[in-house]
């Protein structure tokens, strides 16, 4: 319980102090769908990916707390990996079926906590959904959550430079209708409801 109220203390400091200017006056950040978040209950964040920065950016803007799955690696740079960890996130091993994060992520369902999953699993140099993973829509009919399909536009495109000047992009993040689970496990019901949160996120990019 002490823990839970420690972690809280610490993801709302991070979100006030560190987070809300990057988000809102250095990327003139802006949400749409606010109403599509659920109220009660918890639930699986499912967005596209582009940028180091989309865990805090995106538990920010939706102000919600919201636990990353985020690669391991990411843990080991300083100031990066003290922000996503106070801020909720867990590691993941890419490219192995990892059980730990699996039940992991289960637990926090199951404790009236959302979670949060990059689709494709890694970052996209376009920004879009590309090649989605089943794994979201696994952990949905497993744990019976909705999946809240969310874009991140420009996250890919953040910082560019031109002449060694840096220039911000405006973040803009929109929310989608949530997505019942899927009614089985089978393949070809994860695969479906997966092919149709792509489908929802890349038409909510545009």
């Amino acid at each position: 319980m002490k823990n839970n109220i420690f972690q809280k203390l610490i993801y709302e400091l991070v979100s006030k102090l560190f987070v809300f200017p990057i988000y809102k006056f250095v990327f003139k950040g802006n949400l749409i769908g606010r109403e599509n978040i659920p109220q009660k209950g918890s639930f699986i964040v499912v967005s596209n990916h582009g940028s180091l920065l989309d865990p805090p950016l995106l538990g920010h803007a939706l102000d919600r707390h919201i636990s990353f799955m985020a690669k391991a690696e990411l843990f080991k740079i300083p100031l990066l990996g003290f922000v996503i960890k106070a801020c909720g996130a867990y590691p993941v091993k890419r490219g192995i079926a990892d059980k730990n994060t699996i039940k992991t992520a289960c637990k926090k369902l199951s404790n009236d906590n959302s979670i949060g999953i990059f689709i494709d699993g890694t970052r996209q140099k376009n920004g879009r959904v590309n090649k989605p993973k089943q794994g979201a829509a696994l952990l949905a009919f497993k744990n019976q959550k909705l999946l809240l399909p969310v874009a991140i536009v420009n996250s890919h495109r953040l910082i560019r430079f031109k002449f060694c000047i840096p220039f911000f992009s405006k973040i803009l993040i929109k929310v989608g209708e949530p997505v019942q689970p899927p009614p089985s496990s089978s393949r070809d019901d994860l695969n479906s409801v997966t092919i149709y949160l792509q489908d929802k996120i890349n038409n909510l990019i545009g």
